[in-house]
């Protein structure tokens, strides 16, 4: 098990081989997610918003701005 020690700013020293691990370097973020009650992941957050390309498909017939106009006007009406 690897551990650091808090400062009193409330600051760590992830140990090298976490860092490494996780491919972290100088000025990466870090995000901590909560799995439990008292319990945290630390994930690295280095992915681009260029990363996130292609996650999502392309819909099967394009939309045109009218169509999307329309779908907003409807969807606004429906939830007052």
């Amino acid at each position: 098990m690897v551990t650091a020690t808090i400062t009193s700013k409330g600051q760590i020293t992830i140990p090298p081989q976490v860092r490494e691990s996780l491919g972290l370097a100088a000025g990466d973020r870090v995000e901590f997610v909560e799995l439990g009650k008292g319990q945290f992941a630390i994930m690295a957050s280095t992915h681009s918003v260029q990363d996130l390309k292609g996650l999502i498909r392309k819909p099967a017939k394009p939309v045109n701005i009218e169509e999307m106009h329309a779908a907003i006007t409807s969807q606004g009406a429906a939830s007052k």
